[in-house]
């Protein structure tokens, strides 16, 4: 049995099996690279935010019946269809990535990281709980790790909560800590004694 990676969808069953490919092999077809250019120039025009597009890819309601790069598609179209940008009359975009500057843009990256402006709720050891339930929007939070106890690994910073950044609420910085989880405590007795570990912004987490 294999399990959906897609944090919306994570732990959910999915019977089909897991096909191994080559080391390295990025491309399976030729329009998949194009694919790929295309999404990294509208990222860079300003129209939506890396959350935004990583919320419409996993959204999708046939994710599991697409490839990749089929995903990264029908998300690049759902984020054009959703913002008119299609549209004759639609406004010009913020900004324009020119071929000159990709190679420095992709450089660079987009750091989201920030400074904190309080101090993180839990210590190293702790242990915490994570909230149950399916929140009514795109979350980071995996689904098989809601209402799980663990304990705070490592705490990495303070970051761009990707929660509120998918909805256009902003970034909402939020400290990010990594939690480890007996295997057990995700998957009963089909546990092998392994320790599994997740990235969890604060307010995914309590005090358990």
């Amino acid at each position: 049995m294999s399990y959906i990676s897609n944090a919306d969808l994570g732990g959910s069953n999915e019977s089909r099996a897991i096909t191994p490919e080559p080391e390295n092999e990025v491309f399976h077809e030729a329009w998949e690279p194009r694919v790929l250019g295309l999404v990294l120039a509208t990222n860079a025009v300003g129209l939506w935010n890396i959350d935004m597009n990583r919320a419409a890819r996993e959204t999708l309601p046939n994710y599991r019946d697409l490839s990749y790069y089929e995903i990264w598609l029908a998300a690049l179209e759902k984020n054009l269809h959703v913002r008119g940008v299609l549209n004759e009359d639609a406004p010009p975009p913020p900004r324009v990535l020119q071929a000159s500057a990709v190679a420095a843009a992709l450089a660079s990256g987009s750091p989201c990281s920030r400074e904190p402006t309080a101090t993180a709720r839990f210590a190293l050891g702790q242990s915490v709980r994570t909230h149950a339930g399916q929140p009514n929007h795109h979350t980071r939070l995996p689904a098989y790790a809601r209402g799980k106890v663990g304990v705070i690994e490592r705490i990495h910073g303070v970051f761009v909560f990707a929660d509120t950044n998918a909805q256009g609420l902003g970034e909402s910085p939020q400290w990010l800590y990594t939690v480890a989880f007996d295997e057990s405590e995700l998957w009963g007795e089909a546990a092998q004694g392994s320790v599994v570990s997740i990235d969890a912004w604060e307010p995914y987490l309590v005090a358990a």
